[in-house]
């Protein structure tokens, strides 16, 4: 098991379990912190379109998981409401794409939030922005004897 050293990464293990989408992109930490994440995948063929370039709804789900994983590394159950991605450039099969998503602002009732998909070059090919809604729930309830906790 892995020992996550702060709250961001213990939330992004939790979420991971059960994300099915993130998990069948591969996608893998580079750094989870409250305010800032870093993750990256390889682009697969089968997530192609048509055109050989990396379909919009794959490059979409990418970043839309560096903005689950730090909208939620608060602790509180985060739940996008509004957000919308540029396609500046197209990534190609066997590219590895980083995803940053950054904090802009947090408040009680939501969180906003830039993701750049930038290549390891670090040249953006699509740009996402996006509002999160901060319910009044945490998103790992603790149980006794539970995995979920930092040591």
């Amino acid at each position: 098991m892995i020992k996550p050293k702060n709250l961001a990464e213990l939330v992004y293990h939790h979420m991971m379990a059960k994300d099915y989408c993130s998990q069948w992109m591969q996608i893998e930490p580079l750094l989870l912190e409250e305010g800032h994440c870093k993750i990256q995948m390889v682009v697969k063929r089968d997530m192609l379109n048509g055109y050989g370039i990396l379909h919009g709804g794959i490059a979409f789900a990418f970043a839309d998981s560096a903005f689950a994983f730090v909208s939620n590394a608060y602790g509180r159950v985060a739940v996008s409401i509004n957000s919308h991605i540029v396609f500046s450039k197209s990534a190609k099969e066997g590219e590895r794409l980083l995803a940053e998503a950054k904090v802009l602002k947090v408040s009680h009732k939501t969180i906003d939030i830039d993701v750049n998909v930038m290549n390891e070059q670090g040249e953006v090919y699509y740009f996402f922005r996006g509002t999160a809604y901060r319910k009044n729930q945490e998103v790992i309830v603790q149980q006794p004897n539970s995995k979920d906790t930092l040591q």
